[in-house]
């Protein structure tokens, strides 16, 4: 049986008015937990209306996570994107209502009748960090990166492109085979991020180590586990809305201590906090915090193919968890999602059993139902698959104490269903490479989320696609996806997406089980500070400031 999940707390359905941004209407995350708190609106920034900005100083935010490399075409982690937002501006951006608006580009696309062709105007007058000019030939170059480069994360996220054109200087037109419609959504995130075509010519692959895009601020220095710096860049077009003159992202993995320094002053601002702390945050003097909901989810990806690599044709695993659908489906039917959330999360966050997010504007009934917790089914279903009971099978999860709480409830949960789990904590950057590798069995990792639903599910779903750590192949769900990409109605591309779920909930190469909130802290000597329903803590424009009045 399957059963509609409850719609989420907080205002996220203004993600709506991406309709309008779509392109003919138009990191993964380790787990965040959360303590009891009532229900409370999206808080998605603190401005600098009315403050008065202190110029110059270093900020520093506490990073719960090790980024991987930064390098648009490869990277995949959300904390990657935290420091790329300061460096690395995209052609489009979202904001705070999950509108899609220009950044480097200065209008939304132009389709043509057929949908095929897309045409876009960007700025003049910029430069990247480097001083090389920000010209179309390298938005072309950066385009044609993402589509060739052997190890590109973004080729599926791009879809079928026959030519990237440079028609003058500042206007972009991009050939498809066939219409496709999240392209806007798409360049919105590393896709749309523009590299320097000279550092790309000098650095070739080695890119990440010394990235030069066009942002407030460039890249200085990296030392492994520790921190990444960045300064303000005078070459930047908009470099008088600049305050601050260096930001430090240093990594501090466990939530407690990184509340701990937001508490003592050591840093200004930090991510992914968890709301065991929150409480403590709250009563502290100077110290604020912004709260929005995902459109992501955290999940459990299963491997039932993945035996050479991300993007390698799918291989044969010979285990029962990989060969029989019924295995796969016994485990999701096993987790129960109601109280996982309500034991771990104290029922702050909210049950999925999707990709689509049910505020996103292309969500359905289908898209929303989930499989009802039916521990005695699961086992059932062990026992004809001709399964051992208990079926056991190792998890990997990152080795931070929140991510281990929540692993410790999948495993009770999961026990009266017949699995018996075992949990492997690894570090959060060696636990990228090992789904990359297809080095598991069973592996907990999220996704931030993207305010089309393309951006949730073709890179993880199709065959071959650049984040299918799963190695999952059907050809019905791959013909569903591309279909969908080219539709222009919503509601024909709700129906399809519920579809896609509707199969997928069938084949559980990925088990879905809950949306986070993401918590930003920050002290109140800053502001200029915003997250936003993708996740991303920006940076750019923060600064000082003095004590408020009153």
């Amino acid at each position: 049986m399957r059963t509609p999940l409850p719609r989420p707390r907080g205002p996220l359905a203004p993600a709506a008015g991406l309709l309008a941004t779509a392109l003919v209407l138009s990191g993964c995350q380790e787990v965040q937990t959360s303590a009891p708190a009532e229900e409370t609106a999206d808080v998605t920034a603190v401005t600098l209306d009315g403050r008065t900005i202190t110029e110059g100083g270093d900020l520093v935010m506490a990073l719960s996570a090790e980024p991987d490399v930064l390098d648009p075409t490869t990277s995949s982690s959300l904390y990657t994107r935290y420091v790329m937002e300061t460096m690395c501006e995209k052609l489009y951006d979202i904001d705070e209502s999950g509108e899609i608006v220009p950044m480097l580009a200065t209008e939304l696309p132009e389709v043509s009748d057929d949908g095929r062709t897309v045409t876009f105007p960007i700025k003049e007058g910029v430069r990247f960090a480097d001083g090389t000019p920000f010209d179309a030939e390298a938005v072309k170059t950066s385009i044609e990166r993402h589509l060739t480069k052997e190890d590109s994360s973004r080729r599926s996220e791009l879809g079928p492109v026959e030519e990237v054109t440079a028609l003058d200087d500042s206007t972009v037109e991009i050939t498809y085979e066939t219409p496709f419609a999240p392209l806007t959504a798409v360049l919105a995130d590393r896709a749309g991020m523009i590299m320097s075509p000279t550092e790309l010519e000098k650095a070739g692959d080695d890119f990440g180590e010394h990235p030069v895009c066009v942002g407030a601020f460039k890249f200085v220095d990296r030392v492994p586990q520790t921190s990444i710096t960045v300064e303000r860049d005078p070459l930047y077009y908009d470099a008088e809305n600049v305050h601050l003159d260096t930001i430090t992202y240093r990594i501090i993995t466990d939530a407690s201590i990184r509340s701990a320094n937001l508490r003592s002053g050591d840093v200004q601002v930090a991510d992914s906090l968890s709301t065991q702390d929150l409480a403590e945050l709250e009563s502290a003097d100077g110290v604020g915090l912004l709260e929005v909901g995902s459109l992501g989810y955290q999940a459990m990806t299963v491997n039932v193919g993945n035996t050479d690599g991300v993007g390698a044709p799918p291989g044969e695993i010979d285990t029962p968890i990989a060969k029989d659908p019924r295995v796969r489906q016994a485990l999701s039917m096993a987790v129960d999602r109601e109280q996982l959330v309500k034991s771990v999360f104290n029922d702050r966050y909210d049950p999925a059993c999707s990709p689509v997010s049910p505020a996103s504007p292309f969500s359905s009934d289908a898209s929303e139902a989930c499989p009802e917790y039916d521990p005695e089914g699961a086992k059932a279903l062990l026992e004809e698959a001709g399964a051992d009971v208990p079926y056991e099978i190792e998890i990997k999860v990152t080795n931070t104490p929140d991510t281990l709480r929540l692993a410790q409830a999948v495993q009770a949960s999961v026990a009266d269903g017949g699995f018996e789990l075992t949990i492997v904590p690894v570090e959060y950057s060696s636990l990228l490479e090992v789904q990359e590798q297809g080095d598991f069995d069973l592996l907990q990792l999220g996704w931030s989320g993207r305010v089309d639903p393309h951006g949730n599910m073709f890179n993880f779903l199709s065959t071959g696609a650049g984040n299918n750590y799963s190695g999952y192949s059907d050809p019905e769900v791959d013909e569903l996806l591309t279909q969908a990409a080219t539709v222009i109605d919503p509601a024909e591309r709700a129906e399809l997406y519920g579809q896609v779920v509707t199969k997928v909930q069938a084949d559980n190469p990925i088990i879905y089980l809950y949306r986070t909130r993401s918590m930003t802290g920050y002290a109140d000597e800053v502001a200029g500070i915003s997250t936003y329903a993708d996740g991303v803590v920006r940076l750019s424009n923060a600064a000082f400031v003095e004590p408020a009045e009153g």
